[in-house]
């Protein structure tokens, strides 16, 4: 029903809104209304999570259902009350309205020139300061920030270029627009690392701590570019533009275009800071084989929102708000008291499988594994490998020997000798290969 009238706002896999180019979350505000008397087809819109953009105003549902989940265009608002005090508005749930474009079917105009206007009343159930999400509204829509993103798209269509739908997937990745796409918006990387550069110099202090990666980043991209501006033809070519990896590089140190502030989500900031975590890092750790050590998210995590820090209790706040959510990662403590964040879908059986098959090898039956061995077959950190040989010790499958090189695991024979009969040997069996693998090396 809310198709009929609103516009379907896209979430992510944690709940959070696909923001669209260019666009920047302002304010929000929990447990509010939408409603709307002038419209039969308006949607039943309760108790939902609102929130202010700069192109649009999103209503979030407490499910986070993507169906059910609507969108605004600010463009469409023609005007906007003044809130009013009186002595009723005292003992009632703060309000506020504004007034609407609506195409003569009943639906929401994109543009604002709809036929005829119908009034919204926003109404918080909840703790909230309306004053204050009331002047981003005003701010917002006076800022008209939607129509640089129409001019731009219609400057696009006039060169024969595509434009892309949005910043982000569905999933809240980074969109992979492609080696095509990064050649089309050249001349915009460029005035925006133009004006990276002015605001760099405006501060010292700033320049000396950017200056450098800046610097290596604009160089770079000038060199893809340019290589690849010279030979259109092969622009797909990967080896001739740059490894998937290096790109994925890239994209990361673009950074997050509108981190969860305290400023922006008042009392839900740390409610919209564990989704937007968890959309964050799906691409790490699908990169480091499904598990990140903590504090490697938190020194990715602080460098993508760019001055935005956050400090290391809010962090561990947001992953321990994942049990709540239905998002694909969650916050694991090992027994060694290290904290990772790993995918749901992450199989320590797996692992385990892995490792059995590696300290099972000819070599590995002799002198054993050790962090660093596991940390090239599975793909991961040493610090993270030497957890799992530890779990898998613990889980009896490895003995562990320690020595002043360090530790060093072994296969675990233990469960293969017959205490009532130690000496037999069976012509099978780990406890055999390992016998025969001695006896070859003596």
């Amino acid at each position: 029903m809310a198709r009929n009238c609103l516009q379907a706002a896209e979430l992510t896999t944690s709940g959070r809104p696909v923001l669209l180019p260019t666009e920047i979350e302002c304010s929000l505000l929990s447990a509010v209304d939408l409603e709307c008397e002038d419209l039969p087809n308006f949607p039943h819109l309760k108790s939902g999570l609102l929130i202010l953009t700069t192109h649009r105003l999103l209503w979030l549902p407490e499910s986070t259902a993507a169906s059910s989940a609507s969108a605004i265009p600010l463009a469409a608002i023609t005007h906007i009350f003044s809130a009013k005090k009186s002595i009723k508005s005292m003992f009632a749930s703060p309000r506020l309205r504004f007034q609407l474009s609506v195409s003569p079917d009943g639906r929401v105009s994109d543009t604002g020139s709809g036929s005829r206007s119908v009034v919204v009343t926003v109404v918080v159930r909840g703790k909230g300061d309306l004053d204050a999400f009331l002047n981003k509204l005003w701010d917002s829509w006076r800022g008209r920030a939607w129509e640089i993103v129409h001019e731009q798209a219609g400057s696009d269509v006039a060169s024969g270029s595509g434009s892309s739908s949005g910043m982000y997937t569905r999933e809240g990745a980074v969109r992979m627009v492609g080696v095509s796409g990064i050649l089309r918006k050249e001349q915009e990387m460029w005035e925006s690392t133009d004006k990276s550069l002015q605001d760099a110099f405006q501060d010292l202090n700033a320049l000396m701590s950017k200056a450098k990666e800046m610097v290596m980043l604009a160089e770079k991209m000038r060199q893809k570019l340019l290589s690849g501006s010279t030979s259109q033809a092969s622009a797909e070519n990967d080896e001739e533009l740059g490894s998937k990896q290096e790109m994925q590089d890239w994209l990361l140190s673009v950074g997050i275009i509108s981190p969860v502030t305290k400023e922006s989500a008042g009392a839900m900031y740390h409610q919209q800071l564990s989704r937007q975590l968890a959309d964050f890092v799906r691409l790490p750790l699908e990169r480091s084989g499904g598990m990140m050590n903590l504090i490697d998210i938190y020194c990715l995590f602080n460098r993508a929102r760019g001055t935005e820090l956050i400090s290391p209790e809010d962090l561990l706040q947001a992953c321990s708000l994942w049990e709540k959510f239905d998002v694909p990662v969650m916050l694991r403590k090992f027994d060694s008291g290290v904290m990772v964040i790993q995918n749901k879908s992450h199989s320590d059986e797996e692992v385990f499988a892995r490792i059995k098959t590696l300290v099972t090898k000819a070599d590995a039956l002799q002198t054993g594994i050790s962090a660093s061995d596991a940390a090239i077959t599975l793909g991961i950190a040493p610090g993270m490998a030497k957890e799992h040989l530890l779990t898998a010790e613990s889980k009896g499958l490895l003995c562990r020997d320690i020595s002043p090189d360090g530790f060093r695991f072994y296969v675990n024979l233990f469960p293969e000798i017959d205490p009532n009969d130690m000496f037999s040997v069976k012509d099978y069996g780990i406890y055999s290969t390992w016998l025969r693998a001695a006896c070859a090396s003596g």
